[in-house]
C-alpha cells in the first residue's frame, strides 16, 4: 500500500495508541532485558476533577520522552500513573452538580450519602484526564492506574487499593511518635467552604482598597508630648496628644485586638509603652483597653510607626502575640460573620478590660471562646461590619483628619460635605484621613471570596521534627534538584519551615483517625474498634474533619508501590528514578515527600527533581482565561497533531527557563513531521522500503553513505548525552538540526544522482544506506514524536512495533569515516557560503554563475570532483577555472581548501545594490538607536512589565543580527569594487 500524502494524525493517534495498549507496550517491565536495570518515575496525580491544561502537557511530555528512551534502552521500567482526590476541589465540583440538578444539598443528605455521591461522579466522569492524557500519547502502566482513596471505607466496588490503608497507618504511626499534634493555630480559612485551605489554594490578587487612620484615645485621659525629627535629631513636628494613631485596611478587626506595638527604637511612644489605651469602638461605657507594647514588627518609618495586633485575624500579629503573650481573641465565625455566639459584650468586654489590666489571665481556649463583638455587630457579614465600625469611629471624632485636597485621599474616600454640613468641600475642608491604596487581597483559588486568617483547633505535623533528613539528602548530593534555583527555593521552605496544618473540614477525604471521649480525651487508631479497645466501655466520637490531600499524596511513591505491604514493585522500582514537576509546588509536594517518605520508610522517595518552567503565552504572559491567551493542549492536538504539540515544548524546554507559546511555532514543527514523512514517501519511490535491513549499519563504499552514518552516530550520543543531563531541548534541537537539516535536505539531495544513475551496486549500498539511516531517525525522533514515527515505522513488516525497537549505541568512534566526514562537509559549507553570497549580492536565484579559484588544495580538488553536480545543482553554479588572479568585481567565497570567488561584474549593479544596503543599515541603525534608548532609560526599566523588556531586548537582538549582515555584505561589495 502507497504512503498517504501526508500523515493524518487524528486517524492515526487514537489507532496507535489502542495498538500500543492492547500489546502491552506500556506495562511494568516491557521490553526489558535480563538484568537490566530499573527506571521508574511517578506521575504527579492530577486532581481527579482535572483536565489536561499546558502545565500538565508540558510537564507530562517531558515524563514520557524520558520513559521512552528507558524502555527502548531495555531498562526495566514504570511509568506509575494516578489521580489525587483533591479533597475541596472535589466537594465543589459534587455539590455543585446536586445543585444544578435540584438535588439535596451537602447537609440535607448528610455525609454518607454525599460520599457515595462523589464516588458516582468519580466513577462517571474522573478519568476524563487519563483520556487526554492518552490523547498526548504518555505511556503510562495504566493497568497500575492509582487513586489516592483507593480503599476507603465507603469506596464501591472496582475501587480496590490499599492507599487508605496507608494513609492512616502513617497518621497513626506518626501520632504515636508525637510527629502529630492537635493545636490551635491561624490558617488560611475560606468562608465560602468553611474549612483550613492550603497557602497554595491561596490567589494573592492586587486589589483597589483603602488605608483608614484612627485614634485609640489613652486610658484615663492621660497625655504625652508627641515629637517627630530629622535623620540629625532637629525637632520637625511636636504637639500633646492624648491618643496613639494606628492605621488599617481592615477595620472590623480592631474589635478583636490584643495590643498596640511600636518598635522598640521608636522613640515618639517611648513615653507611653506600657500604658493602656481604648479600641475607638463599641459601648463607651464598655470601653476595652489594651496595652501599648514593643516589638521588632513595627516598621517606625512606615505610616505612624504604630501597629494594632490581633492575633487571630493576621499572620504578622499572630507572630507578635505569641512573642507577647499577647490574647488572641477570635471575632469571626466559619463563615467569615462576626460572631453572634456566647455572653453578651457587657459581659466579655469586663473580662478582656481585667486582662488588660493584668488582673486576670486567659488560656487559648478561654480566649477563643469570648465574643468581643459588640452586641450591634454580632451576625453581621464581615464586610458590612467594617462599614459600621468606620461609621461609628467617625461619628464619635476619632477619625485621623486631614485636607479635604491631601493627595493621598481616593475618590472612594472623598466624601463632599452634605448641604447641612456647609456645602462643598474647600480646601481648607477636614475630612477622615482615608488613604486609597493598593493591597494584595488573598482570594480562595476556587471559591474566589476573600480569605480569612482564622484561629482554629486543626491538626497539625511536627515539621521540624522531620524535616532534618529531607534537608541533609539534598544537601550532601543523595538527592539531586535541577535546576540550581530550584534547590535554593527548597531549602529556603524547608530551613524556615512551619508547622503543617493537615486537617481540613470538609468531607471527602481520608477522615482523621482520632475519637474523642466526652471529656475531649483523644484515641488515635486505625480503626474505631481499636480506639474503643482503648476507652472501654466509653462512648467515642470520631473527629469529623478528613486529612489534606498534600498528607495523602505527600505518600505517592510508596503507597503506589502497595506499601505498607512488602510488594515486589516497591523492592524492585523504589526509590524511583526521577520526578518531574513544576516550580510551584516544590515545597507543597516535593519537600513533603521528602519529609514523609524519609519519615515513614527511612529512604529518599527519588534519586533526581527536574523542576521545570511556566509555559506562557508568545508574549511571555502568564496565561489566563481572564486574558484570553489560554491554549488548550486538547484543542492543539486536534488542529496539529499531538506530535508537533511535544515537539515544541520540547525543543523550549531549557532548564530554569519559561517557555513563550505560539501557534506559529507548532505550526513549524508540524511541517517538521510533514518532512520526515516526505523523507520515508522518497525512499518509497526509490524502492528503499522493499529491501530488508535489520539493527546492524551496512557496509558501505561509497562517500556518501560513509558520511551519513558518521552524522547519525554523533547525533545519537548527542541526544543521549542531552536526555541524561535533563536537557530535552538540546535533544530536540540536535534531533531537528539533523533530521531536516543534515538528513533530509543534504543526504537525501546527495541520494537523488545516485538512485537516478545506472550503477546498480551503488543503488543496491544506497538503498541499504538510506533505509537504516531513515530507521535511526524515527528510532530517535520516537521518545519525542511517537506516533508518526510509529506510523512510518509500520509502513515496512517488522518483527515488532517501534516503541519496543531497540535503541542504538553505536559511537562517532566508530562510525565517522574521516575522510568521508571532511569531504562533505567541506562540500555543504562550500554551498552554504555561495548561496549566502548570492543572496546577500542580490543575485537571481535562478541564475547560473561561474566560480574561480586562484588555488585550492588537493582533497578540495578531489571534493569538487566528486560532488561538482551536486554543488552545481545545490549552488546555482556552472562551472570551476582557474585564475591567477580574481578579475575587479568578484566576491569572495570562504573556503577551508581553497581561495574561491564568483565574478559578478555585469551580474549585478555594484553601485545600486551598494546605495540599497547602505540604505537599509540606515533605516536599522535609527531603529537600533530608538530601542537602545528604550532599554538605557531607567523609567523603561522601571515600570514596563517583565515581558514589554524582554520582547525589546530580543527587537533589538534580532535588528542588530540583521545590521551585521547588511553591514557583511556591504564589507563585500567593498572588497570586490
Amino acid at each position: 500500500m502507497a504512503l498517504d500524502k501526508t500523515f493524518n494524525a487524528q486517524d492515526a493517534e487514537k489507532r496507535l495508541y489502542d495498538a500500543w495498549e492492547q500489546a502491552g507496550a506500556f506495562k511494568a517491565g516491557a521490553n526489558a532485558r535480563e538484568g537490566a536495570e530499573t527506571f521508574s518515575i511517578m506521575i504527579p496525580p492530577p486532581n481527579v476533577t482535572g483536565v489536561l491544561h499546558m502545565g500538565h502537557a508540558f510537564n507530562n511530555t517531558l515524563q514520557d520522552i524520558l520513559i521512552r528512551w528507558h524502555r527502548m534502552r531495555g531498562h526495566d521500567t514504570l511509568w506509575q500513573p494516578g489521580q489525587d482526590h483533591a479533597g475541596i476541589a472535589t466537594q465543589m465540583v459534587v455539590e455543585r452538580e446536586l445543585a444544578k440538578a435540584q438535588q439535596p444539598g451537602r447537609r440535607e443528605m448528610g455525609r454518607e450519602a454525599f460520599l457515595d455521591k462523589v464516588w458516582e461522579w468519580k466513577s462517571q466522569s474522573g478519568g476524563t484526564i487519563i483520556e487526554q492524557l492518552k490523547r498526548l500519547g504518555a505511556s503510562c502502566d495504566w493497568s497500575r492506574n492509582a487513586f489516592t482513596m483507593s480503599g476507603a471505607p465507603n469506596a464501591p466496588a472496582g475501587e480496590e487499593g490499599n492507599f487508605h490503608d496507608a494513609v492512616i497507618k502513617v497518621f497513626v504511626d506518626m501520632y504515636d511518635k508525637g510527629l502529630i499534634y492537635r493545636g490551635k493555630r491561624l490558617v488560611n480559612w475560606d468562608p465560602h467552604f468553611e474549612t483550613a485551605i492550603s497557602d497554595l489554594e491561596v490567589e494573592n490578587t492586587e486589589v483597589d482598597g483603602h488605608m483608614w487612620h484612627f485614634k485609640y484615645p489613652l486610658a484615663g485621659g492621660a497625655t504625652y508630648t508627641y515629637v517627630e525629627k530629622d535623620e540629625d535629631g532637629n525637632v520637625l513636628f511636636e504637639e500633646e496628644r492624648d491618643y496613639i494613631s494606628i492605621a488599617t485596611t481592615r477595620p472590623e478587626t480592631m474589635l478583636g485586638d490584643g495590643a498596640v506595638a511600636v518598635h522598640p527604637s521608636d522613640e515618639r511612644y517611648a513615653p507611653i509603652v506600657g500604658k493602656l489605651c481604648e479600641i475607638p469602638v463599641g459601648p463607651k461605657e464598655h470601653r476595652r483597653l489594651i496595652p501599648i507594647i514593643t516589638d521588632d514588627y513595627p516598621d517606625p518609618t512606615f505610616g505612624s510607626g504604630a501597629v494594632k495586633i490581633t492575633g487571630a485575624h493576621d499572620f504578622n500579629d499572630y507572630e507578635v502575640a505569641r512573642r507577647g503573650g499577647i490574647p488572641m481573641y477570635r471575632l469571626m465565625d466559619t463563615t467569615g460573620a462576626m460572631r453572634a455566639d456566647g455572653a453578651p459584650y457587657a459581659e466579655t468586654a469586663e473580662i478582656a478590660l481585667a486582662v488588660a489590666r493584668g488582673d486576670r489571665t486567659l488560656s487559648e481556649a478561654e480566649a477563643d471562646a469570648i465574643n468581643l463583638v459588640p452586641d450591634d455587630l454580632r451576625g453581621l457579614d464581615r464586610f458590612e461590619a467594617r462599614e459600621r465600625v468606620v461609621d461609628q469611629i467617625t461619628a464619635e471624632g476619632l477619625a485621623v483628619m486631614t485636607q479635604a485636597h491631601d493627595p493621598r485621599l481616593g475618590r472612594a474616600a472623598q466624601k463632599p460635605l452634605a448641604p447641612e454640613e456647609g456645602g462643598e468641600a474647600r480646601e481648607d475642608t477636614m475630612v477622615p484621613l482615608v488613604e486609597a491604596k493598593k493591597i494584595m487581597q488573598p482570594f480562595g483559588d476556587r471559591s474566589k471570596v476573600v480569605i480569612e486568617p482564622m484561629l482554629t483547633d486543626q491538626w497539625f505535623v511536627d515539621t521540624a521534627k522531620i524535616v532534618g533528613p529531607a534537608l541533609d539528602a539534598v544537601r550532601n548530593g543523595e538527592v539531586e534538584i535541577l535546576p540550581e534555583q530550584d534547590k535554593k527555593v527548597y531549602f529556603h521552605w524547608l530551613e524556615n519551615i512551619e508547622p503543617w496544618c493537615i486537617s481540613r473540614q470538609l468531607w471527602w477525604g481520608h477522615q482523621i483517625p482520632v475519637w474523642f471521649d466526652e471529656d475531649g480525651n483523644e484515641y488515635c487508631a486505625a480503626t474505631e474498634a481499636e480506639a474503643q479497645a482503648k476507652a472501654p466501655g466509653k462512648t467515642l466520637t470520631r473527629d469529623p474533619d478528613v486529612l489534606d490531600t498534600w498528607f495523602s499524596s505527600g505518600l505517592w511513591p510508596i503507597g503506589t508501590l502497595g506499601w505498607p505491604e512488602q510488594t515486589e514493585e516497591l523492592e524492585k522500582y523504589f526509590p524511583t528514578s526521577v520526578l518531574i514537576t513544576g516550580f510551584d509546588i516544590i515545597f507543597f509536594w516535593v519537600a513533603r515527600m521528602m519529609m514523609m517518605q524519609y519519615a515513614v520508610v527511612g529512604q529518599k522517595p527519588f534519586d533526581t527533581v527536574y523542576v521545570h518552567a511556566l509555559v506562557r503565552d508568545e508574549k511571555g504572559k502568564k496565561m489566563s482565561k481572564s486574558l484570553g491567551n489560554v491554549l488548550d493542549p486538547i484543542e492543539l492536538i486536534d488542529e496539529y497533531g499531538a506530535d508537533a504539540v511535544r515537539f515544541t515544548l520540547t525543543s523550549m524546554a531549557a532548564m530554569g527557563r519559561d517557555l513563550k507559546l505560539s501557534t506559529a511555532r507548532i505550526d513549524g514543527y508540524r511541517k517538521f513531521g510533514n518532512k520526515i514523512w516526505n523523507a520515508t514517501a522518497f525512499a518509497e519511490r526509490n524502492g528503499v522500503l522493499e529491501v530488508p535491513h535489520g539493527d546492524t549499519p551496512p557496509e558501505t563504499t561509497l562517500t556518501v553513505n560513509k558520511w551519513i552514518k558518521g552524522e547519525i552516530a554523533k547525533t545519537r550520543e548527542a541526544v543521549d548525552a542531552a536526555l541524561a543531563q535533563y536537557r530535552f531541548n538540546d535533544a530536540a534541537n540536535t534531533l531537528y538540526a539533523f533530521v531536516w537539516g543534515t538528513f533530509c535536505d543534504w543526504y537525501l539531495e546527495f541520494t537523488k544522482p545516485i538512485f537516478d544513475g545506472d550503477d546498480a551496486t551503488a543503488i543496491a549500498e544506497t538503498r541499504a544506506t538510506y533505509g537504516w539511516a531513515l530507521d535511526q531517525c524515527l528510532i530517535l525522533l520516537h521518545p519525542i514524536m511517537p506516533f508518526i514515527t510509529e506510523e512510518l515505522w509500520g509502513q515496512k513488516d517488522r518483527p515488532g512495533m517501534l516503541v519496543h525497537a531497540d535503541w542504538p549505541t553505536y559511537t562517532a568512534a566508530d562510525m565517522v569515516d574521516e575522510q568521508a566526514d571532511a569531504e562533505l562537509n567541506w562540500v555543504i559549507a562550500l554551498i552554504q557560503n555561495i548561496r549566502s553570497a548570492r543572496v546577500s549580492m542580490g543575485v537571481p536565484g535562478s541564475l547560473k554563475v561561474p566560480m574561480v579559484y586562484t588555488d585550492i588544495d588537493a582533497a578540495g580538488m578531489l571534493a569538487w570532483e566528486r560532488n561538482a553536480d551536486l554543488i552545481a545543482r545545490r549552488a546555482g553554479v556552472e562551472s570551476l577555472q582557474k585564475v591567477d588572479a580574481f578579475p575587479k568585481g568578484t566576491a569572495s567565497i570562504p573556503s577551508r581548501a581553497a581561495t574561491l570567488g564568483l565574478p559578478l561584474e555585469g551580474i549585478i549593479d555594484i553601485d545600486a545594490e551598494k546605495a540599497r544596503l547602505e540604505k537599509s543599515l540606515e533605516k536599522l541603525g535609527k531603529e537600533i538607536g530608538g530601542l537602545k534608548g528604550r532599554l538605557n532609560n531607567p523609567k523603561f526599566a522601571a515600570s514596563a512589565p517583565e515581558e514589554v523588556v524582554a520582547e525589546t531586548q530580543a527587537n533589538l537582538h534580532a535588528r542588530q543580527e540583521e545590521a551585521d549582515q547588511l553591514q557583511a555584505a556591504l564589507d563585500r561589495l567593498a572588497e570586490m569594487a
